[in-house]
């Protein structure tokens, strides 16, 4: 098995998110890279440190990237390879203070006014609910409970689960919005199209509740994709970039240029 596999098995085991494990097998493909296709087990603590000092010097990588580039190689050695990296000095980048941007009420009022669609209604869910990105789109219809006025999310940040009270508000918008899903549910059962995702331990138990109507998305995709993880073509839920798009900045800020080590294409190893 290919180290890149091995490397997503590890963080699969451990339930690490999609995002975090593609982040994870980046800093992986760019540390073979820059050292010229050499296998890590060849490497050390040393290749390891004038990689993380690349970044911060040549690269001009802000402090958290750097820090989330040496997170995901100590995990490449430790869970994968069975190495200690020890004595790592690499020149680290410097910490930045920003103050944050807090919206008023009457600004994030007008924010939510503008917004329109299912990603709209994901914005109001983020703010009404506090919920995260990936939390309101892995929503399912189960999840929301209309006449008991809760909303529960699964496997949320630290793989734990919590109850959230749901806006009055919103409860009318959610059930239109649910009854407009239902046809596309009906329309993937009818086409034989697979089911969604489901955590592999739940999928074991219940295999059947991938093609349920209460196990489906809350917010399903326009239309089908290839499974990242799986490789299955099925429905997935709404893509982030959808959320992006529709929720523009506050206050408009000047365009920032792309970090071009983030940036740059990586080919497979």
């Amino acid at each position: 098995m290919k180290l890149e596999d091995q490397l997503k098995n590890a963080l699969r085991l451990k339930h690490f998110s999609l995002r975090t494990e593609e982040s994870y097998v980046g800093w992986y493909r760019r540390l073979v890279l820059w050292h010229g296709k050499r296998h890590p087990a060849e490497m050390g603590a040393a290749e390891v440190e004038a990689f993380l000092t690349h970044l911060a010097v040549d690269r001009g990588l802000a402090a958290v990237s750097q820090n989330q580039a040496l997170h995901a190689l100590v995990f490449l050695y430790k869970q994968v390879l069975g190495i200690e990296l020890a004595g790592i000095h690499a020149k680290r980048a410097k910490q930045t203070k920003r103050m944050p941007v807090v919206l008023t009420q009457e600004e994030a009022g007008e924010l939510l006014k503008g917004v329109r669609g299912d990603a709209g209604l994901v914005c109001k869910l983020l703010y009404g609910c506090g919920l995260r990105v990936a939390e309101a789109l892995a929503l399912r219809v189960k999840d929301v409970d209309l006449r008991g006025g809760m909303l529960t999310v699964r496997s949320g940040k630290g793989d734990k689960d919590r109850v959230i009270t749901l806006p009055k508000t919103l409860q009318q918008p959610l059930s239109e919005h649910r009854a407009r899903i239902e046809p596309i549910h009906r329309q993937d059962r009818a086409d034989g199209l697979p089911g969604v995702a489901l955590p592999q331990a739940f999928k074991v138990k219940q295999p059947a509740a991938a093609d349920s109507r209460e196990g489906f998305w809350m917010f399903p995709a326009p239309r089908p994709s290839l499974d990242p993880r799986s490789g299955i073509h099925r429905r997935h839920h709404l893509h982030a970039i959808h959320i992006s798009r529709e929720l523009p900045r506050w206050p408009p800020s000047p365009s920032v240029p792309p970090c071009t080590a983030c940036a740059t294409p990586l080919p497979p190893i």
